[in-house]
């Protein structure tokens, strides 16, 4: 791996296509790899990693840019819906769009949204959405935190909508759902 420097990092901000091939940078938030001339969204400082390769980069697990295509090949459709899934399953609980995602996956929205819709059968929200109940399921059964704590946390925007969206899908509030299925921990083992 490479040193961030002032250089290198003013490289990435400004598009600088006089850098590629002189290193690549991963978006550990992210898992995918660009040159310094991509125009995706501008990474934080934090979660940048520099590599002389894209060997390098793609040895460490990162995946290559749908945008920017750094190791010179296109990424293949299945391949970036994985991706696509990747972002919203470690984005959840953050306010994620359309627009939003569209930008951490590289590429623009009304493909990405036709891209992943063709593929899967949903929309990339809808997808979104079973991932955010998903977890507000979990923490239903696991937990005590209030039910806005848990809709919070889950990326809903109120705790009403989350209610809303839960009894549409599970067709009981989320309350009357952490009775029945409360899981309590025990001395070491648990109970329903």
């Amino acid at each position: 791996m490479l040193t961030l420097t002032p250089q290198r990092y003013q490289a990435i901000k400004t598009n600088d296509a006089t850098q590629d091939g002189q290193f690549y940078y991963g978006v550990k938030s992210t898992g995918i790899f660009c040159r310094p001339s991509c125009h995706s969204r501008l990474p934080k400082q934090a979660h940048l990693v520099l590599f002389a390769t894209a060997t390098d980069a793609l040895q460490a697990g990162f995946r290559p840019c749908k945008r920017c295509r750094p190791t010179g090949n296109a990424v293949s459709i299945a391949d970036w819906v994985v991706e696509i899934n990747q972002i919203m399953i470690n984005q959840y609980r953050t306010k994620l769009d359309l627009e939003t995602l569209a930008q951490l996956a590289h590429g623009s929205p009304f493909y990405l949204h036709h891209v992943y819709q063709q593929q899967t059968g949903q929309t990339p929200m809808a997808y979104l959405k079973q991932v955010r109940l998903a977890q507000a399921k979990k923490l239903l059964q696991t937990t005590t935190l209030p039910i806005s704590t848990i809709a919070t946390q889950c990326g809903f925007q109120s705790a009403a909508y989350f209610s809303t969206v839960f009894k549409q899908v599970y067709q009981q509030s989320p309350r009357i759902f952490r009775q029945k299925n409360r899981v309590v921990q025990e001395a070491g083992c648990y109970r329903a």
